[in-house]
């Protein structure tokens, strides 16, 4: 109790605490924000420092060296703050500068100290040996620096007498008329606080905000903290905080009005907008309507900013500005595989075509299999394919129908899939509607006609496929390239009918699912996993053609095997492909900078020759290493994949190399 009752005596201590968590980050920030340029070192590797300038007779340049300290990270704040240290390479031209620096440095590195929880830390500055402690010192100190005019660089100190590391030991939140919250609102685990927690500022405003994140995530959008109360006890080396919380009014979401759209109509991005009146507010249902509505090709820019006060019926306004994309966009992309061969991809977009929000896109893609392993088999075979292969495509979509959340997608092809095992000819085309249910879940249902030649090792197959398919997909990840959390569904049926023209007649379902947590708040450590199916019925394996029967292996698939390659085998053990599918993914996503991660991965799947797998056929396995390097529009992926039971005279190799942007999956 001494302990306590001595710091609440000390005004001066409670003024340092306070003002170091409510100043220190915004001066170590502007510190940075100040500093000058310093040597080329690539990726600050080296530790490699600027030298200082020569001395000369116009200015009194000088050297700084920090003392007693082990913490880097106190270390590397005092150094961001001090304008002894920030300043060196701009000498100054007397003695009386360099002593205006270091008393400046006097007023501030305590409170550095402080917001790292080090409330009794001493800070000294010495020039040439003669310490600054008030008036008297400073003559003396400037004469001193004096000294090294035109001769050596002054030699400046600064002594750090850290003293102990004071711990959080409590932290507790009331409203303001001084009653704590009870549990059900304000749960334990936001003022729990664990063993040996420094009392550093950056933490008590991180727990700060955090509390008052709580009550805005309860609806409460105006929540703030009155105050902040620390009280440091000296004689235990701890820290007890109160915090003050206003939630204020409970409020729901109220009208999006959406500003910025020139060449666009508004209502299709208001078809993107799911929340309506009256729903409850949330940070996240806020930052939903952002995530939705950037999903419009036609707009770049999306900023999402809630009103300051509530409307009559006591709901928050939201407003939505947009700025628009430039509408045409030209793009080439490449792609490699050690067993797959090169590829590459131009494309043209227009992402307005009529002012409705209207995509149009181009694709061209040629691709040549390279290292073809199985060439000769194809030669012995009779299959006519020289490994090069191509299509072209146009997809068009007109969102929001009539101002509603169904989108019209239409899509026509035309090409030649040259894989290992077989060739295909083929065009056609699908036209649909797609209703939006939410920003995470839809379905469509359309009409799918193509038709073509397909030759494998089973023979010719000439084919005309008219069906309808229905199709619906739920995506709850945080991001398209690279999600560290939430889940990707797609399922799909399409009846291929006869009576609608198809020969053959059959039934083809294929369903896909993904899954993404992060084990750290930081999201480094990242658990991926997937699995997929698929199934053919209605005709016998030859009868189907092979572009339309299911084949495992590749960089999408099981890596390490060759694309397309993977299920049951035919006449001169070419894969034929199968009725059915089954393959599966698990990833570890690591994290070792912000910049590269590894992934050590495992992969299983096959195709088989019924309708249904049967697990008595062989199911294939692969693993390897990934390496991500991440950037701001998604990570580039490289991956090395090694087959783990290989088959005796199958055509593979023993490793494999995949590079592309994104997650594998």
């Amino acid at each position: 109790m001494s302990g306590m009752q001595n710091s609440k005596g000390r005004g001066l201590r409670h003024g340092c605490a306070g003002v170091a968590m409510a100043v220190l980050g915004g001066v170590s920030m502007a510190a940075l924000a100040s500093s000058p340029a310093v040597a080329f070192d690539l990726f600050g590797l080296f530790g490699s420092e600027e030298e200082p300038p020569a001395p000369s007779r116009e200015t009194l340049p000088y050297s700084v060296k920090f003392q007693g300290l082990e913490d880097d990270d106190v270390l590397q704040a005092l150094q961001d703050t001090s304008t002894l240290y920030r300043l060196r390479q701009d000498a100054p031209p007397d003695g009386e500068g360099i002593v205006r620096r270091a008393e400046a440095d006097l007023r501030r590195l305590s409170d550095v100290l402080s917001g790292y929880g080090y409330y009794q830390g001493k800070v000294a500055i010495r020039i040439d040996e003669v310490e600054l402690s008030g008036e008297a010192s400073v003559a003396a100190a400037a004469r001193a620096a004096e000294g090294g005019r035109n001769r050596a660089l002054v030699p400046v100190k600064i002594v750090v007498d850290a003293g102990p590391l004071y711990k959080l030991r409590t932290v507790a939140a009331s409203d303001p008329r001084g009653n704590d919250f009870p549990s059900e609102v304000l749960p334990e685990r936001f003022v729990r606080v664990g063993d040996d927690v420094p009392a550093r500022s950056a933490t008590v405003l991180a727990r700060e905000a955090k509390i008052v994140d709580r009550f805005r995530a309860l609806g409460h959008p105006f929540a703030k903290a009155v105050s902040r109360d620390p009280v440091v006890d000296d004689a235990a080396h701890v820290m007890d905080v109160r915090f003050t919380i206003d939630p204020g009014p409970i409020a729901g979401l109220g009208e999006v009005a959406v500003r910025g759209t020139t060449g666009i109509d508004p209502a299709v991005v208001r078809s993107f907008i799911y929340s309506e009146p009256g729903d409850p507010y949330s940070p996240k249902a806020v930052a939903d309507i952002r995530r939705s509505v950037a999903k419009v090709e036609a707009l770049g820019s999306v900023r999402v900013r809630e009103g300051e006060a509530l409307d009559a019926q006591g709901n928050l306004p939201i407003f939505v500005d947009v700025t628009e994309r430039d509408r045409n966009l030209i793009g080439v992309a490449a792609r490699f595989s050690t067993v797959d061969g090169p590829g590459i991809r131009a494309y043209y977009a227009n992402r307005n075509l009529f002012g409705g929000g209207e995509t149009l896109r181009l694709d061209a893609d040629i691709y040549y299999l390279g290292n073809d392993l199985y060439a000769a088999q194809r030669k012995a075979a009779g299959i006519d394919s020289n490994g090069l292969g191509g299509r072209i495509s146009a997809t068009f979509v007109k969102p929001a129908l009539w101002g509603t959340r169904n989108d019209l997608v239409a899509n026509v092809f035309a090409g030649r899939e040259a894989q290992q095992s077989y060739v295909s000819d083929a065009a056609g085309g699908t036209i649909g509607i797609r209703h939006r249910f939410s920003d995470t879940f839809y379905a469509q249902i359309g009409i799918d006609g193509q038709a073509g030649r397909s030759q494998d090792a089973l023979g010719k197959v000439d084919y005309r496929l008219v069906g309808v398919p229905l199709s619906v997909a739920y995506d709850s990840t945080d991001n398209l390239l690279d999600p560290t959390q939430g889940f990707r569904a797609t399922a799909s049926v399409t009846p291929y009918a006869g009576f609608l023209g198809s020969d053959p007649s059959i039934f083809v379902a294929k369903a896909q699912g993904s899954t993404y947590y992060a084990i750290d708040d930081e999201a480094r450590y990242i658990l991926a996993g997937r699995i997929g199916f698929g199934s053919i019925s209605g005709a016998s394996l030859e009868d189907i053609p092979a572009n339309i029967r299911f084949f495992a292996g590749g960089g999408g698939s099981v890596r390490g095997f060759p694309y397309r390659t993977l299920g049951p085998r035919g006449p001169f053990n070419l894969p034929v492909g199968g009725r059915s599918l089954l393959e599966a993914s698990v990833e570890a996503r690591v994290k070792i900078t912000d910049t590269i991660g590894i992934v050590p991965f495992f992969d299983a799947g096959t195709a088989f020759e019924g309708s249904l797998p049967d697990f008595e056929e062989r199911i294939r396995y692969a693993a390897g290493l990934g390496l991500r390097y991440y950037t701001g529009i998604g990570p580039i992926r490289v991956d090395v994949a090694f087959p783990l039971d290989r088959i005796k005279g199958n055509r593979e190799r023993p490793v494999a190399l995949y590079i592309s942007l994104g997650q594998s999956f």
